[in-house]
C-alpha cells in the first residue's frame, strides 16, 4: 500500500513539474522571434511581449527590442506585430 502511495505522489510531482515547464516555456512573457520586417524589407530578431488575450490564447502586445534598430527605445511604427 505504501508503494502505491509513493508512486502516486511521485506521479503528481512529475505532472506539476511538466505543467510548470510548459507554462514557463510557452506562456506569457518576453519571447524572441525571427520575423520579416515590412519596413526594412529584411529579417529581424525581435523580443516581443506576449500577454494572455482570451482563454488559452496569447497575443503580442509590444516589441521590446529589434535587431534592425540600434537603440532600445523603438521609434518605428511596429508593423511587424501583425506578423507574429
Amino acid at each position: 500500500m505504501t508503494t502505491m502511495i509513493l508512486v502516486a505522489v511521485v506521479g503528481v510531482g512529475v505532472c506539476w513539474v511538466v505543467t510548470a515547464e510548459a507554462i514557463w516555456k510557452w506562456g506569457p512573457g518576453l519571447r524572441k522571434r525571427l520575423v520579416r520586417c515590412p519596413e526594412k524589407k529584411g529579417w529581424a530578431l525581435v523580443e516581443t511581449d506576449q500577454r494572455e488575450a482570451e482563454f488559452a490564447s496569447l497575443q503580442v502586445v509590444d516589441v521590446k527590442t529589434c535587431s534592425l534598430m540600434a537603440s532600445p527605445p523603438l521609434n518605428c511604427s511596429k508593423h511587424c506585430i501583425a506578423r507574429l
